[in-house]
């Protein structure tokens, strides 16, 4: 089956970077992959090189089997009361995408 990842681009609100990075990676990060679904999550941070993206954070979540199931599985951690911190700005972008090729190398 091909693999799917779901990437999430965010921001903290300003002045509360700290909690916000705190949350997401010792917090959020572990939430998320206890829903099934979701099998590995990762955390970047914009290269210096990117002076104009407009996200500075990248969350990026293995998901195992049905997209869609994951997602309606997400919802409804979050439904149930999922920790999500006011540190993280309300203007965020969340996709799935499904593998396209298999990874190419340069071996």
């Amino acid at each position: 089956m091909p693999k799917n990842y779901y990437v999430v681009h965010s921001n903290p609100v300003e002045g509360r970077e700290d909690e916000y990075n705190d949350w997401y990676t010792n917090q959020h990060l572990k939430d998320v992959i206890a829903v099934p679904g979701f099998v590995s999550a990762q955390r970047y941070i914009a290269s210096d090189v990117n002076e104009d993206a407009p996200f500075r954070y990248m969350a990026l979540y293995e998901l195992e089997g049905d997209a869609t199931e994951a997602l309606a599985r997400m919802s409804e951690a979050v439904a149930q009361g999922m920790v999500l911190s006011d540190s993280l700005h309300t203007t965020f972008s969340a996709v799935v995408y499904d593998e396209l090729t298999p990874l190419i190398t340069n071996d």
